[in-house]
């Protein structure tokens, strides 16, 4: 497992392409896509308000993703529940926006686990809580 955690200013986002990080130049304009919601709406407004935004975005700049995909949750060959992501983006990305104090182990294992479920390898877990933008990078 591997997190990687950044709170970067207003105007932008550390750039880590060329690190060799998974599925660095997506993650890059996805967080440039939310450092552009955080600049315009501010902070202060519920999840889906910032979900909204963030598709909104996507669409119009032809990235392809999926908002709220259902993914079952199997055990001992049943289906027992299904799991609900806010978006998948580039076919590879889950991402998980937070209107919360700050991300937590919690948060993270719950990542683990949805990576685990859909057989991805990449979340981005984005808090819209404060002015500053808050995300983590999360992969199997």
């Amino acid at each position: 497992m591997n997190v990687i955690s950044n709170m970067d200013s207003k105007d932008q986002i550390q750039d880590d392409r060329g690190s060799g990080l998974l599925f660095e130049n997506e993650t890059h304009t996805i967080l440039q896509f939310c450092f552009q919601i955080t600049n315009t709406l501010g902070h202060g407004f519920r999840e889906k308000t910032y979900e909204n935004a963030l598709v909104h975005l996507l669409s119009k700049n032809n990235v392809p993703h999926q908002q709220q995909p259902r993914y079952p949750v199997i055990f001992d060959e049943v289906k027992i529940d299904e799991f609900i992501p806010d978006l998948i983006i580039y076919n590879n990305i889950i991402v998980d926006l937070k209107t919360i104090e700050s991300i937590t182990e919690n948060e993270i294992g719950q990542m683990l686990n949805y990576l685990r479920v859909t057989k991805l390898k990449l979340a981005l877990i984005i808090n819209f809580k404060h002015a500053r933008l808050q995300y983590r990078r999360v992969s199997l």
